[in-house]
């Protein structure tokens, strides 16, 4: 590692912060070192892409950073480590008043062996979708949760929020809050249009008695339904479609995203449907369509 130099430790106050690990945080001396080790590695980092000091530091940078030791080679969990450490070394300067607002409080750490997402196939959705039964009370209901959950790629906290003046089945429109009250606005297509507006005229009306609080989908007793009445109508419905995959609401999630990359969505599109603040997390289906790339130049290819 690059040694900073005095003048660069001062200007990023690295001296203070040790003293505030050993001291008020009451830190042991080993990891005393490797949270200043990770402070001042990231302090030569900064300097030598232009930033003379913590004001000057940006979020942007702070990727910049984490993404070169993944480039390196270095594990993810040491790269976490890192992130841990600038994440307590930034809101050490906000505390000590250097800095009025943190640049890594969107820092995410990478998880160690994170595991690609279970999907389901195209035929495997259809069969999901087809196993609801024509001729049970809730069939519109339950085929409009399915349609939305893939058709949207909601998760499944988003579609119990959803309330009638959130649809614009007219305009293929949906308006979803997500985290942190974040809205967004997601294209409904013409499956999941004509399986809710099914719902909403056919079946809704019976089963709202005045204690729906405005939510689109109901219970039998007519209160808003519950995330888990959701997980019991999609195991149902999965093991009558004779799948022995296990399936999640955001198993449906996970296919939506995946095959509009199959398909030729870009990136960013996904990202903005899914509702992710930050395009990393996307980018983990660029790993399952990878994936699903080389199994068809094996099945195609006469090299394969």
């Amino acid at each position: 590692m690059t040694d900073p130099g005095p003048d660069v430790e001062r200007a990023f106050h690295l001296e203070p912060f040790r003293d505030h690990l050993g001291f008020e945080r009451g830190l042991s001396p080993r990891t005393i070192d490797g949270y200043l080790r990770e402070a001042r590695r990231f302090a030569a980092f900064a300097v030598s892409e232009g930033a003379a000091s913590p004001g000057q530091v940006t979020y942007q940078l702070l990727r910049d950073h984490t993404a070169r030791l993944a480039e390196e080679g270095r594990a993810a969990s040491t790269v976490a480590r890192c992130v841990y450490a600038l994440r307590g070394y930034f809101r050490f300067l906000v505390v000590e008043g250097v800095l009025e607002a943190d640049p890594s409080e969107r820092l995410e750490a990478p998880r160690a062996g994170r595991p690609l997402p279970d999907v389901l196939s195209v035929p495997e959705i259809e069969a999901l979708i087809g196993a609801v039964r024509p001729d049970d009370w809730a069939a519109p209901r339950d085929e409009g949760i399915l349609e939305l959950l893939y058709g949207c790629g909601l998760r499944v906290s988003e579609l119990l929020a959803l309330q009638g003046r959130d649809l614009d089945l007219r305009e293929g429109l949906v308006r979803v809050r997500g985290k942190g009250g974040k809205e967004r606005l997601v294209p409904v297509g013409a499956a999941a249009r004509s399986a809710v507006g099914r719902y909403l005229r056919e079946s809704r009306p019976t089963l709202d008695r005045g204690r729906s609080q405005g939510r689109v989908f109901l219970n039998a007793r007519g209160g808003p339904l519950s995330r888990m009445g959701v997980w019991k109508i999609l195991r149902r419905h999965v093991q009558r479609a004779g799948i022995l995959k296990r399936v999640t609401p955001h198993t449906l999630r996970h296919s939506f995203a995946t095959h509009l990359l199959e398909g030729g969505a870009d990136l960013a599109s996904v990202q903005e449907m899914l509702g992710h603040a930050d395009i990393s997390t996307t980018e983990i289906y660029t790993h399952v369509d990878r994936s699903h790339l080389r199994q068809v130049h094996r099945s195609h290819h006469p090299r394969g």
